[in-house]
């Protein structure tokens, strides 16, 4: 005869309210506790005074929040040389207008931006057990995955009037500069997002430009072919997004999925990557957004980073 066995109700209902309390913390709580990550990078040549980059990602902006906006706005506060904007800044076809709203006084900076596929296209509806199955299989975006079909297409023209307006740069595929106030010239190199490969690194291929102050290259998502190519070309930092800094991660563990073939110890953050012989500095944000469909985060508040460029070693 079959033993049964059975959880005593106590047990299940102690499982139940923490795992409820959990969800409301996630979704009322955490989701709405903005935060600034500061990090140091030594990167500058000598004789360089430090610079400031503000790293903002992953808005994914739906309409009325207002909060995230006031936050936004507020980041004008800390003066930064230049602003990276690393894309993803819409869910919501809506959200366009509030989007260039919270950003209006990032915007009186200098700047550059890549777009991110939440930029181009609308968010669906999907079971966040495949993001275990797209780490399990290797298969993620359109990284080895059939084309979406009836995907809404998101009104980005706009953001990129808006932004180039402005006199952000834009690096979807290309290359730019930024004129800082001192006279200091950083060179920039960007692609579009690899996550719906539209990263065409042929096109900005050969490295740092020898006549710029410093050069830097920018991507949305940080999938390992685009982190190898920039790192072998010599880029000493690149700046990313994308992650959500796994979004829902487990305390004193942390992440479970980065949505790339990132590797989950490198979901957010300053780290380093190796590639060619050569070494460059990663900083992945995890971002101040979630998709509209998931507007929940645990043990991984949303963000933004103000890095501060120092001297070489």
């Amino acid at each position: 005869m079959r033993a049964r066995y059975r959880l005593p109700l106590k047990t299940a209902l102690g499982i139940t309210t923490v795992g409820a309390a959990c969800l409301g913390y996630a979704a009322g709580v955490e989701v709405r506790s903005f935060r600034l990550r500061r990090v140091s990078v030594p990167v500058l040549p000598r004789g360089m005074h430090p610079l400031r980059v503000l790293q903002v990602s992953d808005i994914h902006m739906v309409g009325g929040q207002r909060r995230k906006q006031q936050w936004l706005r507020s980041l004008a506060g800390l003066r930064p040389d230049f602003v990276i904007n690393t894309g993803d800044n819409l869910s919501d076809p809506e959200a366009v207008p509030e989007v260039l709203d919270a950003l209006g006084p990032l915007m009186e900076f200098p700047g550059a931006y890549v777009f991110g596929s939440n930029d181009y296209y609308g968010p669906k509806l999907r079971n966040p057990a495949k993001y275990l199955m797209e780490r399990a299989t290797g298969r993620h975006g359109l990284n080895g995955n059939p084309p979406a079909v009836g995907a809404v297409h998101n009104p980005w023209e706009g953001l990129r009037d808006s932004f180039d307006a402005a006199g952000w740069v834009g690096l979807s595929n290309t290359r730019g500069r930024l004129k800082l106030d001192d006279g200091t010239e950083i060179a920039l190199t960007g692609l579009d997002d690899p996550h719906i490969k539209r990263d065409r690194y042929a096109e900005v291929a050969g490295g740092p430009e020898a006549d710029a102050d410093l050069s830097l290259a920018v991507v949305h998502a940080p999938y390992l072919r685009v982190l190898d190519a920039f790192t072998a070309d010599r880029y000493p930092l690149i700046l990313a997004g994308h992650t959500h800094g796994g979004q829902l991660c487990v305390p004193f563990y942390g992440a479970l999925v980065t949505n790339c073939d990132l590797d989950t110890d490198r979901v957010k953050g300053l780290s380093g990557h190796r590639a060619g012989g050569n070494e460059s500095y990663l900083h992945v944000s995890a971002g101040c957004g979630t998709n509209r469909y998931t507007p929940v985060r645990f043990a991984c508040p949303p963000e933004a980073t103000l890095l501060t460029l120092t001297e070489r070693g």
